[in-house]
């Protein structure tokens, strides 16, 4: 059966992967979207057993638990403490300097080292058990949903870029505002994919207004303004890349256009995404695999 799954069809008809209308596996366009290389050059049936998002939230889920079970193991290798003291929230925490080792982004990564391209990798990174958690929760809540509106190669990209944009605010305020008291203050060392789901919320309010559902605007909007408000309740959370983050996956979604078909440049552009978040790990890795050595 598998495969069957994987295998990639020549001949006969396929599903155009943007409109869903029955198009030939090597037609250049679709008669009904006009989109080019429907049938994914007869991959469309593996992809669509990857589900709507083809297999993007599982691999978010995937890529951050690796490297968090990956923070844990190399805190222990070098003698760290990863209980967090006893307190819930920081319980299973890998060490400050494996986190900046792995790409943590901030005011310290970005404007004291210059290390740009920590905006692009701190969504993957995650500073504790219940953090990991319940971001993971919330990206395979919202992750189909988006998929389902926007397709899974703009979702991607708006995931990557609304995650960056809230990382790069974050670490503007750990510069400028780092002297304020919480939870105003910046951040000078900041990870998690909140960022990156405040952006499909951002993205969602943005298609409630465009094609004039206001139940989906309505849920979104309460669904963020609920966790802006434990963002000001529970300590240590970066409200910054939270905001940042909404107003990155807002804008990404004007460009984007949520009432026009999906196109491959899309998926172009996700996969794109995808290399520099991946580029960014290894770039922080290299440049700081002396501290955990």
């Amino acid at each position: 059966m598998l495969g069957r799954m994987f295998k990639r069809q020549t001949t006969g008809s396929v599903v155009c992967s943007s409109c869903g209308s029955l198009v030939g596996v090597n037609d250049d366009t679709c008669y009904n979207c006009g989109r080019r290389n429907p049938g994914l050059w007869g991959f469309a049936p593996m992809f669509r057993a990857l589900g709507n998002d083809l297999g993007f939230v599982t691999f978010v889920i995937g890529a951050c638990s690796v490297l968090y079970v990956a923070g844990l193991l190399l805190t222990v290798l070098a003698g760290g403490d990863i209980m967090g003291s006893g307190n819930p929230l920081s319980m299973l925490s890998p060490a400050g300097a494996v986190q900046l080792a792995f790409g943590a982004s901030g005011a310290v990564p970005v404007f004291g080292y210059g290390h740009w391209w920590t905006i692009f990798s701190a969504s993957w990174l995650h500073g504790s058990v219940l953090h990991i958690l319940f971001n993971m929760l919330w990206v395979r809540q919202l992750g189909p949903a988006t998929a389902e509106i926007y397709g899974p190669g703009r979702m991607a990209i708006i995931y990557v870029l609304a995650g960056a944009v809230g990382f790069a605010v974050s670490s503007l305020a750990g510069l400028f505002l780092g002297s304020l008291p919480p939870p105003l203050t910046g951040s000078r060392l900041t990870v998690g994919a909140s960022a990156s789901i405040f952006g499909l919320l951002g993205a969602l309010v943005y298609y409630g207004r465009r094609g004039g559902s206001s139940i989906i605007r309505s849920e979104a909007l309460g669904y963020a303004a609920t966790l802006f408000v434990m963002g000001f309740i529970f300590p240590g959370i970066d409200n910054y890349a939270h905001a940042g983050g909404y107003l990155g996956g807002y804008l990404v979604s004007m460009f984007l256009d949520p009432l026009k078909r999906e196109r491959t440049d899309h998926l172009v552009g996700a996969v794109v995404c995808l290399l520099v978040s991946a580029l960014a790990v290894i770039a922080s890795f290299l440049s700081w695999r002396s501290l955990l050595l």
